[in-house]
């Protein structure tokens, strides 16, 4: 009982995390830990919500959650009630919902992709001033990456190529490949099927809309790597001005009309902070407890 009643007290903790998460602002200082403390915070809701209900609906077994599940197989479920059956189908149908969404999820993703690539073979070129990148002949700015397992594209528009300095067009290009070989498109994924799960939940939003944000701070650290950052900012400024489109379905996008907040990530460039090293060791620390509390409460016996 004191398990499962710890479990449910972290899932309704994660929540409380999740709010303040939204709301910090130290997490920009260094943004990867910052995403790997929402990766954790995900997983801890998910294992310690349907932890709870398992350890519910185990009670009468009386040896926890791992420790119940033997005792449940054996006998066919004989010994729940009601309340205990209810919390059993309930832990099984959102690990389902879960696992199903988050499928959905890959596959609308990958379907995309796979259109939008078909689509550049017709449309794009290649151009000796950008090697390496897939160049689209419209006025409007446009700069995005398309992630891919085996290979990822990166694309800009001919309007960006007028836009933007020699300068301020490898920073861009920077910050695309940065999305594309750390993978980014798959720290969004769990989050965006979880808003698809919890449309209603303003507080799912939320947390997509940080967790983006991070992503993109993340890749501008990277870009700014070895070359001055105020050739990112400026660039980034130029694109606000040009008011770009939205990045394509399952691509990630350099800066978008008014998803990401342009003048946060510009700020941050010319005047960066560095965490105190007291507060960074903390946060890393907290990213496994974060995520391997829930699971040690899960398999000990209680």
């Amino acid at each position: 009982m004191t398990g499962t009643a710890l479990l449910a007290l972290i899932s309704l903790g994660t929540v409380g995390g999740a709010h303040a998460l939204a709301r910090a602002r130290w997490t920009w200082r260094t943004p990867r830990i910052g995403i790997a403390l929402w990766q954790a915070l995900g997983l801890c809701w998910g294992v310690a919500t349907i932890g709870a209900m398992l350890g519910l609906a185990l009670l009468p077994y009386q040896s926890g959650v791992a420790g119940g599940l033997p005792g449940l197989y054996n006998d066919g479920a004989a010994r729940l009630d009601t309340v205990h059956m209810a919390a059993l189908l309930g832990a099984l149908s959102l690990a389902g919902v879960l696992l199903v969404m988050l499928a959905f999820a890959v596959v609308r993703v990958v379907r995309a992709r796979r259109r939008h690539r078909a689509l550049l073979a017709l449309v794009s070129r290649r151009d000796s001033a950008v090697p390496g990148t897939l160049v689209l002949d419209h006025p409007g700015a446009a700069a995005y990456c398309v992630p891919g397992v085996r290979s990822s594209k990166v694309v800009v528009s001919a309007g960006t190529l007028e836009l933007l300095d020699t300068a301020e067009l490898a920073a861009v290009l920077a910050h695309e490949r940065a999305h594309a070989r750390e993978r980014h498109d798959l720290v969004l994924l769990p989050f965006a099927s979880l808003r698809q799960v919890f449309p209603q939940f303003r507080l799912v939003g939320r947390c997509l809309d940080a967790v983006e944000l991070l992503i993109e701070m993340a890749a501008d650290d990277r870009a700014r790597s070895g070359r001055p950052p105020r050739e990112l900012a400026t660039a980034l400024l130029r694109f606000a001005a040009a008011r770009p489109a939205a990045a394509p379905s399952g691509t990630l996008g350099v800066a978008s009309r008014d998803d990401i907040p342009v003048m946060a990530r510009v700020n941050r460039l010319l005047e960066p902070r560095p965490l105190p090293r007291a507060t960074r060791l903390a946060a890393t620390a907290a990213v496994p407890v974060v995520a391997g509390l829930p699971l040690l409460l899960i398999v000990l016996p209680h």
